[in-house]
């Protein structure tokens, strides 16, 4: 949860998370829909879908033991080096290097490193620094200071160097361009894109929601449906529901930043006749009645649309 995430946002969906998914067997039994609903509004859900698929390859396949070999941690969807090196030092005090944003943070800045972390020469010269400076004994504290470090002290926007243990070896603060590194990555053009998704409500007041595919953009969460390009909405409930639009209502517009997209959705609020029964596919797609929990995970822009429709039932 806290790979692109603050500490602060992620405590209250750690705690909700644990105490559904108390251990790697619960967490296995659980459906997707369990786990993304539990994610929900948490962001980058690929994280997600890997753990719990992680956890099932470990109770499937490993007899419910988590790997205690970098290597093998390693073949874990999601897992990753440094992953798999911090759970493995902070579980089992095993000397391994690891380098999360925090730990490029600090190293970048201690050894003057220019250039974006991203970037592979970049990556590799961190990577030697943080195998130099892991120690051989106490690793497990060394690598909860060490990314406490970055995440208190070695701060983005604001690093305080006077509070810092090592400053006065610190070669970014002695040469004064300790808030210029890291280097952030280049910036590039962001795409944009408008989507029109349909808020279609039957005479009973559930909204038909969408599951989306399992991956890309929110994939494995419940959405609403998208209205393709060129598509009328009265042709697309004749061919999905088998009955024609009552009523149509524009929402207002929400925006929604991805770290390579800017998406605005649209969203048109849709009465559809009693008789709308087109929607077979029970796997994808199903009626929420607003009064019950929702049946899996949503994205932040459709929950915030999703309240918004909520809200104007209640009037009406």
């Amino acid at each position: 949860m806290l790979q692109q995430t603050q500490v602060a946002t992620v405590v209250p969906y750690f705690e909700r998370f644990v105490a559904r998914c108390p251990d790697v067997a619960s967490l296995a039994a659980g459906s997707l829909d369990d786990v993304l609903a539990l994610w929900s509004g948490l962001g980058y859900y690929a994280r997600a879908r890997n753990l719990h698929r992680a956890a099932q390859v470990v109770v499937e396949e490993l007899d419910g033991k988590i790997p205690d070999q970098l290597d093998d941690l390693m073949q874990l969807p999601g897992v990753g080096r440094s992953t798999a090196a911090a759970i493995l030092a902070l579980s089992a005090n095993q000397r391994h290097a690891i380098l999360d944003g925090n730990v490029k943070r600090v190293l970048a800045r201690f050894h003057a490193v220019a250039g974006f972390p991203g970037e592979a020469a970049v990556a590799r010269k961190l990577w030697a620094h943080a195998e130099q400076h892991t120690p051989d004994m106490s690793v497990a504290d060394y690598t909860q200071a060490i990314m406490d470090l970055g995440a208190t002290v070695c701060a983005r926007g604001q690093p305080r160097c006077a509070e810092c243990p090592v400053a006065d070896d610190c070669k970014a603060r002695l040469q004064g361009v300790e808030r210029e590194l890291p280097h952030p990555r280049k910036k590039r053009k962001r795409a944009a894109r408008e989507v029109t998704v349909l808020v279609v409500q039957n005479d009973a007041g559930d909204t038909l929601l969408e599951r989306r595919p399992p991956s890309g953009i929110w994939g494995g969460l419940l959405s609403f449906p998208e209205l393709p390009n060129g598509q009328q909405i009265a042709a697309w409930c004749g061919h999905n529901l088998g009955a024609a639009p009552i009523s149509e209502e524009s929402l207002a517009s929400v925006e929604h930043a991805f770290t390579h997209l800017d998406l605005t959705l649209k969203p048109v609020r849709l009465r559809v006749e009693p008789r709308a029964a087109g929607v077979m596919d029970g796997d994808r797609w199903l009626w929420y009645k607003s009064a019950r929990p929702l049946p899996g995970g949503v994205a932040a822009p459709i929950g915030k649309i999703l309240r918004e429709v909520t809200q104007l039932e209640s009037l009406n």
